[in-house]
């Protein structure tokens, strides 16, 4: 009996002593899952002096911020009451063996109907930072939009020293009229849409628009602090450049990868694109602009050629003036400063090395840009576009085309027939000076669902390419699925014989939307190691609209983890 007492209390101070162990470790945080319920609906809303009812989610422009730590999960209903079909992407989101999550429409799934619902379900695996989530359904990104924020996992803390304080600066675009009709007309007429009448920052044009000054955006400080702004560019169409007025900028992440800090008076994002960066408050307590505006390469094409603004205020200042101050003004570059946005993007690097793929298995080049479209009757109203035609855009002079009964993931997984083709070329089908004069012969693309497929865990290198057809420009390109080592860049035609040897392979920086130089190329290289139907496209929308887009089909690898999830019973009927 003495013994087995001894054994009791050997093992009752044996769990007392494991107890006050664990007690002085530091809590570890067990993943959530978030819930949200997301109603997309139309609200009236004034800007520019006039009221439009535009599509919001629950009510809000721009929509509700997604908080979440790395490891937790989303639960989102999205419940449409809008008059038009819909479907969200999760920007930025790698959806690993999920592509049902991803959303764009006729690729991952068919949208949501008037009336109808689906519920996206994912896990954040090994992401952290600023990314975030819009419509992929026609034009409603350009109301349907709201920044997606996560957290490290608890107790993991940032690389570096964060400061208290951050706020989400979202970049926009501002139409006086339906987005959807202003789509609409460009599509019907073959020309150029109309562009917008303003942009926004967190849905406000600011004080060098009409009707705008009451509401524009203000940002408190205190002296000497430190704050974190997590931008975004939301715009449909829009490079922006962005700046405060008096004050450096210190990136620390783009695309929610860390980056070696460096620091700047302005940046450039493309739509798609995020970027963090630290602000201290260190000038003369008084008002200070931020603004963004243009960077728009194309050459005499129409852009909204306007600036908007938020106030970035020391509260000092507020309280020691009756009269709030003038706020001074942000020096922006021209809209077409090149060596600006070059300088700012040359300078990204990962913090540490990483594992860059060093033997490829598909090499593809791809060229990206516009097109014109013949039309047998040029002075029909569908032949609104340069001399008589259609405008258009392609890679690889694949002009794409979107399903309309299925969607392509579904009839991959299915094996239904009919819906895409798998012969998307790896180079161009023909061999010219891209930057240079280019022949009107091979300025009309063809049309095509087509993809290109990929075996799982191949490494892969593409050159995005751009060309000189109707105008040399910056396209900002955007893979789904995946983010990727942008390794490389240059001006003029890649030459696979000697540009390579200048690849960036100790610590390139990690994106998931990265812009062609204007009459450049960028290579970029990734791990296919993410089976489903990835969209690859431009995310200026209307290039998007005209066919600036291709599929990947990353295909399944061995066993239930390398294969793609099974769809969810509500994925929506086409």
């Amino acid at each position: 009996m003495e013994e087995l007492l001894k054994i009791k209390s050997c093992c009752s101070f044996f769990l007392l002593s494991l107890l006050a162990f664990l007690l002085l470790l530091p809590p570890f945080a067990v993943a959530e899952t978030h819930y949200h319920e997301f109603i997309v609906q139309p609200k009236p809303v004034k800007r520019l002096c006039k009221v439009h009812n535009i599509i919001t989610v629950n009510g809000k422009f721009p929509g509700p911020t997604l908080a979440v730590r790395n490891g937790d999960s989303l639960v989102i209903k999205v419940v449409n009451v809008a008059r038009y079909n819909v479907s969200l992407h999760w920007h930025g989101i790698r959806q690993l063996r999920n592509p049902w999550a991803d959303g764009p429409e006729f690729v991952t799934q068919c949208s949501i109907k008037p009336g109808g619902s689906y519920t996206y379900r994912f896990t954040i695996q090994d992401q952290e930072g600023t990314l975030w989530w819009h419509a992929h359904s026609r034009w409603l990104r350009a109301t349907v939009y709201g920044a997606l924020i996560i957290y490290p996992k608890l107790p993991s803390s940032y690389p570096s020293l964060m400061p208290k304080r951050e706020a989400s600066v979202l970049l926009g675009e501002w139409f006086d009229r339906d987005p959807i009709s202003v789509l609409r007309q460009a599509l019907f007429t073959g020309a150029a849409p109309n562009v917008s009448d303003a942009y926004t920052i967190n849905g406000q044009p600011g004080d060098f628009y009409r009707c705008s000054g009451k509401e524009t955006v203000r940002f408190a400080v205190d002296s000497g602090e430190t704050i974190l702004l997590r931008i975004i560019n939301s715009a449909l169409n829009q490079e922006l450049f962005f700046s405060v007025a008096n004050h450096q900028l210190t990136v620390l992440a783009v695309d929610a990868s860390y980056t070696k800090p460096f620091t700047t008076n302005v940046i450039m994002v493309g739509p798609g694109q995020t970027t963090d960066v630290l602000l201290t408050a260190n000038q003369q307590p008084a008002h200070y602009y931020m603004a963004a505006t243009a960077y728009n390469t194309a050459l005499n094409a129409a852009f909204d050629n306007t600036t908007t603004t938020a106030i970035l205020e020391y509260k000092n200042c507020q309280q020691h003036q009756q009269q709030p101050p003038r706020p001074i003004m942000a020096q922006l570059p021209n809209f077409n400063d090149t060596p600006t946005a070059t300088r700012f993007t040359s300078q990204l690097r990962s913090p540490n090395r990483v594992n860059v793929p060093t033997r490829i298995d598909d090499s593809l080049l791809f060229t990206v840009g516009l097109g014109l479209i013949n039309c047998t009757n040029p002075n029909s109203p569908r032949c609104q576009g340069p001399n008589g035609t259609r405008f258009a855009a392609s890679i690889n002079n694949v002009s794409f085309v979107f399903p309309k009964s299925n969607s392509i993931m579904q009839a991959f997984y299915q094996g239904v027939p009919g819906v895409f083709t798998t012969d998307f070329p790896p180079v161009p089908p023909l061999q010219f000076d891209y930057t240079g004069n280019v022949s009107r012969g091979l300025w009309q693309p063809g049309r095509g669902t087509k993809a290109y497929r990929l075996k799982y865990g191949s490494n892969v290198q593409i050159v995005l390419q751009d060309t000189s057809i109707v105008t040399t420009e910056d396209h900002p390109m955007h893979l789904h699925g995946y983010h990727f080592y942008v390794v490389g860049s240059g001006f003029g035609n890649f030459n696979p014989a000697t540009d390579p040897a200048r690849f960036n392979l100790i610590d390139p920086p990690v994106r998931n939307t990265i812009g062609t130089p204007p009459g450049g190329w960028v290579a970029i290289r990734f791990v296919a190691d993410n089976p489903g139907a990835w969209l690859m496209h431009c995310h200026i929308d209307s290039h998007l609209a005209w066919g600036l887009a291709m599929v990947f089909l990353v295909e399944n690898g061995e066993g239930e983890l390398q294969s793609v999830l099974p769809p969810p019973p509500d994925l929506p009927p086409c």
